[in-house]
């Protein structure tokens, strides 16, 4: 029996395959045609049962034959399985950011999701990123990098841009400012972990995971180490190829 979880993100689309295990795990640049780049992910590929997760499920799944689930089930049973002992989940999408914590079973309990403001998400380091002039995947080298700090006060990003741009024109180094962005996304999470409550042990998943910066604020302000899958972008794939698998 072939399983898949199939996880449209605003930013990359994973497909997760199960085959008594993990047969295939890949991950593709979502791109401005969603639908079309599924086509061709999913293209002579056959599966008992197909179930689709992320911002884009509700457009892929009817054209694709596939179920839907949230992401917040899908993460909470794709760290599970890759973390027994997990009892928490924190995700940094492109779109939205998410915080959840599970039973003892395994099952969401509480979760708490910002998917009405950029601030805390990955978009909002893209277009920070983008008004630095570095590469996504540099900035958080860049932060850590940092000699001195400085503050951003607006959470919104069209604020937080022109307040970036101000701190560039008085002459403060990119670093710095850097820090300061990572400092408003990791103040913004871990006040959403607070109101959500993190048992022991925490996954952090999803590519934001990948930046070094948020990775050690995050660690700090929650003071915990947070446990890095070693495939963070495929988490919520993974979760949701499981359900396909397991449940009705």
């Amino acid at each position: 029996m072939k399983y898949g979880g199939l996880d449209v993100g605003s930013r990359t689309i994973k497909l997760v395959i199960l085959e008594e295990g993990v047969s295939e795990s890949l991950l593709i640049e979502t791109g401005v045609s969603p639908l079309k780049r599924c086509r061709e992910l999913l293209s002579n590929r056959q599966f008992e049962r197909l179930v689709v997760t992320g911002y884009g499920r509700h457009l892929v799944a009817p054209l694709t034959g596939g179920d839907t689930v949230t992401e917040i089930k899908a993460f909470a049973r794709g760290a599970r399985f890759l973390f027994p002992e997990c009892r928490s989940v924190i995700d940094i999408g492109g779109q939205d950011s998410k915080v959840i914590q599970l039973n003892q079973k395994g099952e969401v309990h509480k979760f708490e999701m910002n998917d009405r403001c950029a601030a805390g998400t990955g978009k909002f380091l893209e277009v920070m990123a983008r008004t630095l002039e570095v590469n996504i995947e540099e900035i958080g080298d860049l932060a850590l990098s940092a000699a001195k700090k400085v503050q951003i006060n607006s959470l919104c990003t069209v604020f937080a841009e022109s307040e970036v741009v101000s701190l560039i024109a008085r002459g403060e180094e990119a670093s710095a400012i850097a820090l300061a962005l990572h400092e408003a996304i990791a103040t913004r999470i871990a006040g959403m972990a607070q109101r959500v409550g993190l048992p022991q042990q925490v996954v952090f998943a999803g590519g934001a995971s990948l930046n070094p910066c948020l990775r050690h604020l995050l660690n700090q302000k929650l003071n915990l180490s947070l446990t890095i899958p070693d495939s963070p972008q495929t988490v919520g794939a993974l979760g949701a190829a499981l359900i396909a698998s397991s449940d009705p």
